[in-house]
């Protein structure tokens, strides 16, 4: 009789279990579908999404710069996507970006919320890069700008010091003794010597392990965190919280943390306040001031002043800065370099051009100055053109608006996701005559002078414009001009010839593994 019952109330209970799975998909679609819709009219135009993903299905996340482009041709200057339930805007074109980035600058200067960094940030503080737009924000970038032009920037004192450097460098290319080798990580070794003097006060030996191992965790994470495994996990923040391969992201933060606290911490032990030496020193000088005049105000007024948002400069928040300056500061510059490398190989009679230039205004034994570069077109040319073909930041940092606002006619709502598409000013057919080919003559006029694009904008516009702009251009420059006065690069024989057009996006875009020899010049 049992057996009986339940056989008469099982398809009861199945209708009814239907009745309530099919409430429940429709309420979830609903659900979606409200999170989803745009309230705003004349809001940018897209392609139609899927319930719950969004376009993420639809945008190649290991070359997003790629889709991009894609979808700027099929729909415009500005279009609009979702990530899961974040909405999404990218803006396409020269005319679209100076619109947003500097005319607009303050509307789109904020950042939205990064998952991947949410732990990071719990632990060392924001940092520079991605704040939020405000007061904390402004101080700190005030401070940091500020502290590069102290410790060098637009000095002397810096020059000498990556012209010191270069020399280091040259010293290294030459002891391979001509056979082929990978350039990438002496060059990386090079431009965080650099950064690391300026916030550290203090170099690392190029055959240094310790260093060697931070830095391919350094590089791994950049691929990771800007790759498949980075956007995905912004998309979608609960997978930040489940076990699988993501999580070697937060792995390798832990150990960048770990690594850059040693430093500081011994760095600490030796601080002077009368003697400011760098970045370090200079921050914890402000953390001084700061807490002086609290204790000024306690003893004046009997104010307890607690430790709140009301100064920019707390201990926590040191750390995150220098990871973004040292980060930052890092992986752009010597990716460039990378790239200008491997397009010498690949255009040896450009190659020729910039050795005759050299000879011709600098010599080939007095080291190169950045005063030579007034003086040198071709060779300013070809490292611009390195930027450009190289690409290196295709779609910058993600920005977010901090008002309701417009651009070319659309409406954009406050907290809406800005992704500015650098790639498409750098590669508009419009404005280079020759946008997939490496040319010089792009930044050169009928004169053989050097002339720069109003669309050429590597380090992005505005509020959010690249805070080591001027350090990297006088890297740039010193470390280009002291490797081609010293040496020719070649292909190694019987290697298969790389090419530009292959590349590895992660928070850069890097051209893939590639060898060379050098033979000496002088």
């Amino acid at each position: 009789m049992v057996f009986a019952a339940l056989s008469h109330l099982l398809p009861k209970l199945y209708d009814s279990f239907t009745v309530l799975a099919v409430f429940f998909a429709l309420f979830c679609l609903v659900f979606d579908f409200m999170k989803r819709r745009k309230t705003c009219e004349n809001y940018p135009p897209g392609p139609r999404g899927f319930p719950f993903v969004g376009n993420i299905l639809q945008v190649d996340l290991r070359n997003p710069h790629v889709s991009f482009s894609k979808l700027w041709k099929k729909y415009g200057d500005v279009v609009s996507l979702q990530f899961g339930w974040t909405s999404v805007v990218v803006l396409s074109g020269y005319k679209t970006l100076k619109e947003a980035l500097v005319k607009k600058s303050e509307d789109f200067a904020d950042r939205p919320d990064f998952p991947i960094y949410k732990k990071l940030s719990e632990r060392i503080g924001e940092g520079i890069l991605f704040a939020r737009y405000g007061d904390w924000w402004k101080e700190q970038r005030r401070f940091s700008l500020q502290s590069l032009k102290n410790f060098g920037l637009g000095k002397k004192s810096l020059e000498l010091r990556i012209v010191e450097e270069a020399g280091f460098l040259n010293q290294i290319f030459e002891s391979e003794q001509g056979l082929p080798f990978d350039p990438h990580f002496y060059l990386t070794f090079a431009t965080v010597n650099i950064i690391c003097s300026i916030v550290f006060g203090e170099r690392f030996e190029y055959r240094d392990e310790k260093l060697l191992r931070f830095l391919h965790i350094l590089e791994e994470d950049s691929v990771l965190e800007g790759g498949f495994w980075g956007q995905l996990l912004n998309a979608f923040p609960f997978l930040c919280n489940l076990p699988g391969p993501q999580n070697k992201i937060f792995q390798n933060q832990e150990k960048i943390i770990q690594f850059l606290q040693e430093i500081v911490t011994r760095h600490k032990e030796s601080w002077d306040p009368n003697d400011i030496r760098d970045f370090i020193d200079a921050f914890l000088a402000e953390q001084e001031k700061d807490m002086n005049f609290r204790s000024l105000m306690f003893c004046i007024y009997q104010i307890k002043m607690k430790n709140t948002p009301n100064t920019s400069f707390l201990e926590s928040k040191m750390i995150g800065s220098a990871v973004d300056l040292f980060v930052a500061g890092t992986e752009t510059t010597s990716t460039t370099l990378n790239w200008g490398l491997l397009f010498m190989v690949l255009h040896p009679d450009v190659q020729s051009q910039v050795h005759e230039e050299i000879d011709r205004v600098i010599g080939k034994e007095r080291r190169p100055k950045l005063e030579d570069r007034e003086e040198m077109p071709f060779t300013n040319a070809v490292i611009h053109e390195i930027q450009r073909l190289g690409n290196i930041g295709p779609i910058s940092l993600p920005h977010q608006t901090y008002r309701d606002t417009e651009v070319m006619g659309y409406t954009i709502p406050k907290e809406t996701t800005i992704i500015p598409n650098l790639s498409s000013a750098l590669f508009d057919e419009d404005i280079w005559s020759t946008p997939h080919q490496f040319n010089p003559g792009h930044f050169l006029n009928s004169d053989g002078k050097f002339v720069k694009p109003e669309a050429f904008i590597p380090f992005s516009a505005g509020h959010r414009v690249c805070l080591g702009q001027q350090l990297a251009k006088t890297e740039l420059f010193i470390f280009f001009t002291s490797m081609l006065q010293r040496f020719t690069f070649h292909l190694p024989e019987n290697e298969p010839r790389p090419s530009y057009r292959d590349a590895r996006c992660g928070i850069t875009l890097c051209p893939l593994p590639y060898r060379l020899c050098v033979k000496a010049r002088l």
